[in-house]
């Protein structure tokens, strides 16, 4: 049909996707990091996703791929025992920080002045990119694995997810002690800051809901009929996005929880989705080792 886009289909990974996550709007453009099992975290544009280049170093598995809020730095956490800092320009490491178990998260502050990580070893470490070679400072040992982190409210707040348990953390930075629980229906597979640093969204299972980032009340939840293991909200059309077992990417309506769209093409579980910072496109990637970028109200796929 006249008008519409085909959906982008990105290769390169040779393994399961498990993260992808764009940056904000740049000078040059936005990017997408993608992290796979694969061990080589990718970056790509944002608008077309063209291959800019991979990161090597990681010896396992790479669980989390994020740049930070100029897109000239991008982290990645490894089954590897490491997170590290990487120049999204360049491709050369900057940083390695080494861990005791595998890094399943990496968050920068909005900011892009500290690291936040986290992962199997059940502790949260915030590093000072300014002061890299400092020991970094440490929530509290969970009981549990850490899922995710997610800085908010000005940097001054800390969300984190976790790995089997349900609720989401909510850390105060300067003291690192827990202030705040988010109660979810099951453990939070997904956690989202919106780019604006307005919206949280979280999905969990069966249930996504969204969430006020100043005050942290909820302000909506829906029961999807297909469980989803990430979920991505635009506020600017007031729709959300979000993927799961089902291996089929699903669009709503935000305020109805209506699906307006069901776009089909991945052949295993969507593990991520996240929207472009445009909001004119949404990025899945699956089990099936690829990345597709998927426009809405778009039309059959093409191969990129």
């Amino acid at each position: 049909m006249a008008g519409r886009r085909v959906p982008i289909v990105c290769h390169g990974h040779t393994r399961p996707i498990v993260e992808l996550n764009y940056s904000q709007n740049t000078p040059e453009g936005y990017f997408l990091a993608s992290a796979s099992k694969d061990g080589k975290p990718m970056l790509r544009h944002g608008e077309n996703g063209d291959w800019y280049g991979t990161f090597e170093g990681h010896k396992g598995a790479v669980w989390a791929c994020v740049l930070d809020t100029p897109a000239l730095k991008c982290a990645t956490g490894s089954a590897d025992f490491s997170a590290r800092v990487w120049d999204a320009c360049g491709g050369t490491q900057l940083h390695e920080f080494k861990h005791n178990h595998i890094v399943r998260c990496v968050n920068f502050s909005h900011a892009s002045t500290r690291l936040a990580t986290g992962g199997m070893e059940k502790t949260v470490r915030i590093f000072d990119l300014e002061k890299p070679e400092a020991e970094p400072m440490k929530l509290p040992p969970a009981a549990v694995g850490i899922r995710s982190v997610n800085f908010i409210q000005d940097d001054k707040t800390l969300l984190c997810a976790y790995v089997d348990k349900p609720g989401v953390g909510v850390y105060d930075v300067r003291s690192l002690q827990q202030v705040q629980t988010l109660k979810t229906a099951s453990m939070a597979t997904s956690v989202e800051v919106s780019f604006d640093q307005q919206y949280v969204t979280t999905a969990e299972g069966a249930y996504v809901r969204f969430f006020d980032a100043t005050t942290l009340q909820q302000l909506k939840e829906h029961l999807l009929a297909a469980p989803a293991e990430s979920a991505s909200y635009c506020a600017a059309r007031r729709k959300f996005v979000a993927g799961g077992q089902d291996m089929w990417v699903h669009l709503y309506d935000y305020d109805t929880g209506q699906e307006l769209e069901c776009n089909k093409g991945h052949h295993g579980p969507v593990h991520t989705i996240r929207w472009a910072p445009a909001y004119d496109a949404y990025a899945s990637g699956s089990e099936d080792g690829t990345i597709r970028v998927w426009f809405p109200d778009g039309g059959s796929e093409v191969r990129a």
